[in-house]
């Protein structure tokens, strides 16, 4: 599958002072066999790829799917690599860098280990608290969530998501959701170096899969839920579903906390090898009755433009009330999972009765029904949302704010789980009063056939409704500014926080957000100040013309 050049992508975050350990201690712990001279060899870093390679790493080569890592150990060698770690086929061909080679059965498998003691960052070490999150949606907004939460209780903060990476307040664009096992544990290494006391962590079902979390066990693990996503990595929902359950293991986590409104929560309950804990909310569930029956159940209170008010009680009585500042029952059950593990992870209840109870949570969500629309004229929200459920909980959240018409605008990703695509059309036309079908990431695929399925979804479940086509989408939000004015609203799915476009495997510079308010100051709405990057200037917009095809010879 395509990937992104390492030049397209953010650095890789590493401790300004790595502890330093000497090559035979390494191979004393991990190596089969050795080739070559080890002693008086020290190093300080480990990594996957030449390209973040830096002078004093320990190169780990593997075997991929067209070509073996170990081909790379004279470029290694060259960016200051001090020896390899590697299989039988690459010590072969390894041997030519005349780079020491640290023989293992299964490099790729060992790599979180490997990275764990090369940072100290195992489940014996000194680390700050760890939470990690798993589910198909809500994972971000989870994150987010507990990072605000933790900063509301004086916590030094530290972050990783598909959004962002933050350190003790600095903030970088992420790499992947979840970053690959030498990546995580330099990162937590640096946060603990920056005196961070919690860490909030999206846990991908393909970061369990590809072993990026191995070697580190959370404090607390959450469950959000599971809807129908990533067939393109998993064979079925079975598959993609028991890719997630290895983080309820002892070697994973030491507590759970599962939301239990889809019903794989109760599965995920029934095979958790951990203490855990259930959190519902009734009002969402596929079985109310048994999200009542939670350990901790959430109840809306009210839902307006500025956030969602709910009540999370106890079992035995106890009641928070608070905000959580964006628009969504949903949202609500994504704050009271957050405000559980917290308090699993042996934060005292009242700290965060003082702290939120009455008040709101201060977290910000980047992409995640963001509203980026001023006081005044329709409202425009940017998600990241790009599934059927993310969509239709979305949209029922827009609804029930809207007094006006609610129009849906979206794409699909290319190269990625086609089998959705029907049910996102679907979903989106169910919801909407107009539905306009643009471009998203088209990738290596051609943007005019996954319109042409999107389109498809939509006319199936509603042939007399109101459906728009516009290619690029830098003309698809002009149009749809254009059909709504005040009191109603625009859903635009798909980009979130995002600030690119893969385009044949190129990021384009590009920003739903600055896009719609661009779009709507062009229309003579008022615009709120940018509070996000905008990856292009602020006389252009990334298309200079609107009207010219993302592929035009497609």
């Amino acid at each position: 599958m395509p990937t992104d050049a390492p030049s397209n992508l953010p650095p890789v975050l590493r401790p300004d002072a790595p502890p330093a350990h000497a090559l035979a201690d390494l191979a004393d712990r991990f190596a089969v066999d050795v080739h070559g001279d080890l002693a008086g060899v020290t190093l300080t870093g480990i990594t996957l790829a030449t390209a973040d390679l830096r002078p004093g790493d320990v190169f780990v080569a593997v075997k991929g799917v067209n070509r073996h890592g170990a081909e790379f150990a004279a470029d290694a060698a060259a960016r200051g690599a001090v020896a390899v770690v590697t299989d039988r086929e690459g010590a072969e061909l390894a041997t030519a860098s005349g780079l020491p080679v640290v023989l293992v059965d299964d490099p790729r498998g060992l790599l979180g280990d490997l990275s764990a003691w090369v940072y100290r960052t195992g489940r014996d070490d000194d680390l700050p608290l760890l939470l990690g999150t798993t589910g198909t949606n809500g994972k971000t907004s989870v994150s987010h969530l507990l990072e605000g939460i933790l900063g509301q209780l004086g916590a030094v903060t530290g972050l990783s998501s598909t959004a962002e990476r933050h350190i003790a307040g600095q903030v970088i664009v992420s790499r992947l959701t979840t970053p690959e096992a030498y990546e995580m544990h330099a990162l937590l290494a640096l946060m603990r170096e920056r005196g961070v006391e919690a860490v909030a962590v999206e846990v991908s079902a393909q970061a369990l899969s590809r072993r990026r979390v191995d070697g580190i066990v959370f404090d607390v693990a959450g469950f959000t839920n599971l809807t129908h996503d990533h067939l393109d990595d998993y064979a079925d929902m079975r598959e993609y579903f028991e890719a997630k359950l290895p983080l309820f293991l002892p070697d994973r986590s030491r507590r759970a906390v599962v939301c239990v409104d889809s019903e794989q929560g109760a599965e995920v309950v029934a095979r958790s090898q951990v203490p855990t804990v259930t959190v519902g909310t009734p009002v969402l569930a596929s079985d109310p009755d048994a999200a009542a029956q939670a350990d901790w159940t959430v109840e809306i209170l009210d839902e307006r433009q500025v956030g969602t008010e709910f009540r999370l009680t106890a079992r035995d009585g106890r009641t928070l009330t608070t905000l959580v500042p964006v628009i969504g029952r949903h949202m609500a059950a994504n704050a009271g999972l957050a405000i559980v593990m917290i308090l699993e992870a042996g934060y005292a209840w009242e700290r965060l009765v003082a702290a939120l109870d009455g008040g709101r949570i201060d977290a910000y969500l980047p992409g995640r029904t963001e509203l980026v629309s001023g006081e005044s004229g329709p409202a425009v929200y940017v998600d990241f949302g790009h599934s059927p459920d993310a969509f239709e909980k979305t949209l029922a959240a827009v609804r029930r704010v809207t007094p006006g018409r609610v129009v849906m605008l979206f794409g699909a990703d290319g190269d990625r789980d086609a089998t959705k695509r029907l049910d996102m059309g679907r979903t989106a036309v169910d919801g909407s009063d107009i539905l306009v079908i643009t471009d998203h990431h088209p990738r290596h695929e051609n943007p005019d056939a996954i319109r042409a399925t999107l389109l498809e979804g939509a006319r199936r479940a509603r042939p007399d409704a109101e459906i728009l086509e516009f290619s690029p989408p830098e003309r698809a939000i002009i149009e749809a500014v254009a059909l709504v004015g005040e009191g109603d609203a625009i859903l635009w799915a798909g980009p979130g926080h995002q600030d690119y476009r893969d385009i044949r495997g190129v990021r384009t510079p590009y920003s739903a957000r600055e896009l719609s308010r661009r779009a709507l100051r062009a229309a003579g709405w008022p615009v709120p100040e940018p509070h996000w990057p905008v990856p292009y200037p602020d006389d252009t917009t990334p298309d200079s013309d609107p009207l010219r095809p993302a592929f035009p010879d497609a």
